[in-house]
This record gives C-alpha cells, sequence and structure tokens, in this order.
C-alpha cells in the first residue's frame, strides 16, 4: 500500500507514542512498581507484563491477541477502552517527554496542512500535553476520549475533526503507534500512517491495513514536504 499525498488536507495524530513518549514512561512506572514481587515474573522480569498492561490500556483488543472475532467481544472491550480512560486511571504525568524531534516535526508541517489531535487521552491530559509544549496554535482541533461518543478504534473522533475543519474525512492522514489508530482511520475512510517509535509492531499496523509504515513520526515531513511548494 501507498500513500496519496495529493489527497491529503490534515494530518490527524495520535498523542501516546506517537508525539508522546508516555507508554515507556508508564512500562518504567509500572515496572518499579511491581519490583516487590518480581519473583513471581518469569527471570525476575515484570517489564514484559508492564508493557501487557499499558498496551491493554490502548486497546483491550491487543490485550486479547488471538481471541476469534466471531465472540462477538469487540463493542465490550473498545466500551471498556473508553471507559478506562474517562475514569483518568492514565495519570497525568507532567514529566513525559515528546518522541525526540516530535515538537519540531508538529512546527515544520504546521504551515503545509490542517492539523488535529486525536487521543484516547482525557480532555484534560491531552490539553496538558498541548500546553507544556507551546503547540496550542498547532491544531487546529484536539479530539479527546470525551469528544465524542465513542473513541478511537471507531471513526468517529475523525470524523468530527474533519467537521471541524471544513473537509471530508477522506481528506484526512491518521498517524498513530497502535492498531487502535489505523482502523479508525481505515473506517473513517482517511488514509493511514503507523509509527513504530511507539508500541506498535510492524506485522500488527500491516495487518490492520496501515497504508504505510514509518520508523517514526519524525520522518513525516521528508514524506510530505517534498512536493509542497515553498
Amino acid at each position: 500500500m501507498s500513500i496519496d499525498i495529493n489527497r491529503i488536507q490534515a494530518l490527524c495524530f495520535d498523542v501516546d507514542g506517537t508525539l508522546s513518549d508516555t507508554d515507556n514512561h508508564f512500562v518504567e512506572h509500572i515496572t518499579n512498581s511491581l519490583h516487590p514481587v518480581r519473583f513471581f515474573f518469569p527471570n525476575g522480569n515484570a517489564k514484559p507484563f508492564a508493557r501487557r498492561i499499558v498496551l491493554a490500556s490502548e486497546s483491550p483488543s491487543n490485550f486479547l491477541l488471538g481471541l476469534p472475532d466471531m465472540l462477538g467481544f469487540d463493542s465490550l472491550l473498545f466500551g471498556l477502552s473508553d471507559f478506562i480512560y474517562r475514569l483518568g486511571i492514565r495519570t497525568n504525568f507532567a514529566d513525559i517527554d515528546p518522541i525526540p524531534g516530535a515538537v519540531e516535526c508538529i512546527r515544520m508541517l504546521q504551515s503545509h496542512y490542517q492539523l488535529a489531535i486525536i487521543s484516547n487521552r482525557g480532555a484534560r491530559s491531552t490539553q496538558l500535553f498541548v500546553n507544556k509544549f507551546d503547540l496550542a496554535d498547532s491544531f487546529r482541533c484536539i479530539v479527546s476520549a470525551q469528544t465524542c461518543p465513542r473513541a478511537k478504534p471507531y471513526p468517529d473522533p475523525i470524523i468530527w475533526a474533519a467537521d471541524q475543519m471544513g473537509i471530508l474525512p477522506e481528506a484526512c492522514l491518521m498517524i498513530g503507534d497502535t492498531t487502535v489508530d489505523i482502523r479508525a482511520g481505515r473506517a473513517a475512510g482517511a488514509q493511514t500512517i503507523g509509527v513504530l517509535c511507539g508500541f506498535g509492531e510492524e506485522d500488527e499496523l500491516r495487518r490492520e491495513g496501515a497504508h504505510l509504515i514509518l520508523q517514526s513520526t519524525t520522518d513525516l515531513p521528508d514524506l510530505l514536504l517534498e512536493i509542497q511548494p515553498d
């Protein structure tokens, strides 16, 4: 698959693992918390388990890898994902860093495209990230877990953002590090890019139909700006 750059009018960014190094921070935080009971884990290493916990909060469907779709659990699990975020279980860590180069990437792209955030974070946490790095003027709209009745992987947030920007969802490019982002983008009719700077693995992103895979969000300017006029 490939990207039709000429079709793109807006870029929609996930936050955790795409713009912010949140997930690795959470993994370390949980791993440290589990240190007193590390003997329960293979080789005394709790990090793989911590990673699964964080991945579960990104998408319960990933936590239950291999569960046959025929069981019909999808809607229940995605509803649980929304519920987790609405409860604010993911703490608003103020010391989380952006993906290296991500802020500069946003500032390069904002003069060429409309930008939006499509996050399953809570509204307060999402705004905290934007404000911390002085990015409020970079994004035309910000979609959090509370914005729409259903969060990613449903298409609602992307459809809502496209409406706010005055374009069709098909003119959006959804950029994220997990299958949740790719599924939401595809369901909305948008093009999708999976990035490997977060939790997503290349094989699973491809299976969900990502139009393109990049090593990092910071590779976007090289891809998108090469045909843009000065």
